[in-house]
């Protein structure tokens, strides 16, 4: 169906027939449950079940495009439940993206799916853990990467805010460090040194690269502990609820077309979004 609501011609793919969405063979192992406790025990698993599901559509399709989709999900020992926050899933799903790069394959896995109920301290590593460890691993598709929340069980959008700050120092630690002569620096190193006042600030690379090299989070709080009490002790999460109600408050879609709306409205009596928010 077309974004008006009229009907997409059977033949209209002809175009488009060499561009073929990718099958993803998925392994989803438990360490210690359906798979063995220890670790690499449990990546040979993973990859095993994964490059058979491959094989079994390469059958059906040779050269069909796929993606390594090793999915490893650590459990508690202790009491059986979810641990997609803990050391070990950072572990395990850093461990296949290292076997999707050995097969040069995309590979797909999960990583930020916090333990932790709210958006805490506790989901604050979690994440950051998993997701870094993932990206820096080569990891091509992470999945529940942002907003998740009781290990898949819950989600909340104010984690969604938070996270896109989270998710933007992981990309910079994944985009590593430029080495090149300029980056170097021996030319302005010895410029501020012999001709300069001793320090960078103001200098010609600093601010060149200021808007490059460095990541600039949208929420987070860098103040100084005065700039922070004078500013009323702000806190991420309530800096967060704040940014989700202005974005929900002013940010409406507009890839429904007019057609479809009104045959969505006319099913769905309980559609608070006013007509007039879309733009018709």
């Amino acid at each position: 169906m077309n974004p008006d609501g009229s009907m997409v011609p059977e033949n209209s793919g002809d175009a488009d027939k060499d561009k073929k969405n990718p099958a993803e063979g998925t392994a989803q192992i438990i360490p210690g449950a359906p798979a063995p406790a220890a670790i690499a025990g449990a990546v040979v698993q993973a990859v095993a079940e994964v490059l058979a599901g491959l094989v079994y559509v390469n059958a059906l399709k040779p050269g069909h495009p796929a993606i390594f989709g090793t999915w490893p999900f650590v459990s508690d020992l202790r009491t059986g439940a979810m641990s997609g926050g803990s050391g070990e899933q950072a572990l395990l799903t850093s461990a296949c993206a290292q076997m999707a790069q050995f097969y040069d394959l995309p590979g797909g896995s999960a990583a930020g799916m916090a333990d932790s109920k709210m958006p805490d301290i506790q989901a604050g590593y979690e994440k950051g853990i998993t997701n870094v460890m993932a990206g820096l691993s080569g990891l091509n598709l992470v999945y529940e990467s942002a907003g998740m929340h009781a290990s898949l069980l819950g989600f909340c959008l104010e984690s969604l805010i938070i996270d896109n700050d989270m998710l933007g120092q992981c990309l910079r630690c994944v985009r590593g460090i430029e080495v090149s002569d300029a980056a170097l620096s021996v030319d302005s190193i010895t410029d501020v040194c012999l001709n300069g006042p001793g320090h960078y600030l103001g200098h010609a690379q600093t601010l060149k690269l200021m808007q490059t090299e460095y990541f600039y989070p949208a929420i987070a709080d860098r103040f100084s502990p005065k700039e922070w009490v004078e500013k009323g002790r702000p806190d991420i999460l309530e800096r967060a609820i704040t940014e989700k109600r202005r974005i929900l408050s002013t940010h409406f879609p507009r890839h429904v077309g007019k057609a479809v709306d009104e045959r969505l409205r006319a099913r769905f009596e309980n559609i608070h979004l006013p007509r007039g928010a879309m733009g018709y």
